[in-house]
């Protein structure tokens, strides 16, 4: 790739890490960005899927202060995701996109309006099995089909969880690291990845993790559930429209 195909890369991945770790979005911004640089569709998600895991890494290391004792559950709750996103990449390599296309502004949507409305959390918390559940389907979602996926989890985490959005969104960034990193190493070695492209957008999703936290725990009050929220709904009307209408 020629150095402006490289820097531009590069600074896509850091807005859309940055994107990803404050209203989890990322797709949005890197996808199209390489089927701009001319790669096919499935190239495409492959390669974005592989690189986005470095923005679990950067999110992880600019979380630290949110992520402060919650190892524990972080363990217990991402083994879940792991699995769940090798799943998703494993239904994403041996079968069409097209059922989670049309499924996808519907889950999204749906998502977007618990984190706006804000529901009381579930008595069974984070040691019942139905968060267990939830988080796995979710995370086949993010190995699949990946837009958004972030905030289908976070509003799972809302509803299960009472913490502060700060500190949902860290153990979000972190888990949903987890799904994407497995998928990742699935398509890694079976998928058609483009490591000319993967290289410099998984620096800039490095850079961009590490900055999205730090932005994340300034913003006052519930306004980063309701900026998720309202960045979901506006992408579940793009992906319905492009799915059902275009």
């Amino acid at each position: 790739m020629i150095t402006g195909e490289v820097l531009g890369l590069l600074v896509a991945g850091v807005v859309a890490g940055v994107v990803s770790t404050v209203v989890s979005l990322a797709s949005i911004v890197s996808y199209p960005v390489l089927l701009a640089f001319g790669l096919p569709p499935l190239t495409a998600n492959v390669t974005n899927t592989v690189a986005l895991m470095f923005t679990g890494v950067g999110a992880a290391v600019g979380s630290r202060p949110e992520l402060a004792g919650q190892g524990g559950r972080v363990l217990r709750l991402g083994w879940v995701t792991a699995l769940g996103g090798a799943a998703g990449a494993l239904l994403l390599l041996v079968t069409p996109a097209r059922t989670f296309e049309l499924i996808a502004p519907w889950l999204i949507a749906g998502a977007s309006l618990l984190l706006i409305r804000r529901p009381s959390v579930h008595p069974a918390g984070e040691h019942g099995v139905l968060l267990r559940v939830a988080l796995f389907i979710v995370s086949i979602y993010v190995g699949y089909f990946g837009a958004a996926g972030g905030i289908l989890m976070l509003a799972v985490l809302s509803g299960f969880l009472d913490q502060p959005p700060a500190k949902l969104n860290a153990t979000k960034n972190v888990l949903s690291g987890l799904a994407n990193a497995v998928a990742a190493l699935g398509f890694a070695l079976f998928g058609p990845v483009d490591w000319g492209a993967a290289l410099p957008l998984a620096a800039g999703f490095l850079l961009g993790g590490w900055l999205g936290p730090k932005i994340a725990r300034r913003l006052p009050g519930q306004s980063l559930r309701y900026l998720a929220a309202g960045c979901g709904v506006a992408v579940a009307i793009k992906l319905g429209y492009d799915s059902y209408v275009s």
